[in-house]
């Protein structure tokens, strides 16, 4: 998925990656010129601690260390991107200077082992304030708490906050993305809700309600 190109900007900034669905709110406090974060229907029976295997998160792991290393070279230190991979699948978030390293990020992205799809919103703006960043963590823990009080547990969804906008990653059922979306837009701050999800198929969620139960007996 693309997002609309934005007037380009040549601000000189802090570089920063983060990897990871929350920013946490002293690490964006601090003066790190690059910092790695590293986001109904039977449904208490499906939640789980994390829903991808054991190889998929390791390689989610691996995906968002090399890109914070390889971005950050090409980018010279300046910008601010965001790599959350999930099930892996890539989802970036942030600013950049230009198009030019908008597309150069993407580009490295899709080189890294194991990637499966990009999801590229960084936008061409100047990077955003600590006050901003500061926001986005406040409302990823809202997000966070209010999954719990919908009965989705804090782990289905990856949550990850941009400038405002919420960005939905996970493995869920349509019922789940539909409680999760609408009480992301419950929030105070959220201006849009962008759901970048894999849908469980009925057998996927029957297998999934198989593995649980095998790990709690």
């Amino acid at each position: 998925m693309k997002i609309n190109s934005h007037q380009s900007s040549h601000h000189k900034g802090r570089f920063a990656i983060t990897v990871g669905a929350l920013v946490l709110v002293a690490s964006q406090l601090s003066g790190c010129a690059v910092a790695v974060m590293g986001t109904g229907m039977a449904m208490g029976a499906l939640v789980a601690t994390d829903r991808r295997t054991t190889g998929a998160q390791l390689e989610d792991q691996n995906i968002e260390l090399k890109a914070s290393g390889r971005i950050g070279t090409a980018l010279k230190q300046t910008g601010h991107v965001n790599v959350t991979s999930y099930n892996r699948r890539v989802l970036l978030t942030g600013e950049v200077a230009t198009e030019a390293d908008r597309a150069t990020v993407e580009s490295i992205i899709v080189d890294i082992e194991n990637v499966r799809g990009v999801v590229n919103e960084l936008l061409v703006l100047p990077v955003s304030s600590i006050t901003q960043r500061t926001n986005d963590a406040i409302i990823t823990g809202r997000m966070k708490a209010a999954l719990i009080d919908a009965k989705l547990g804090a782990n289905v969804f990856k949550v990850v906050t941009e400038r405002g906008v919420v960005y939905l990653m996970g493995r869920v059922t349509n019922i789940e993305l539909d409680i999760a979306s609408k009480a992301a837009q419950g929030i105070s701050g959220v201006t849009k809700v962008v759901r970048t999800v894999e849908i469980l198929t009925p057998a996927e969620q029957e297998k999934l309600r198989k593995e649980i139960e095998a790990k709690r007996s």
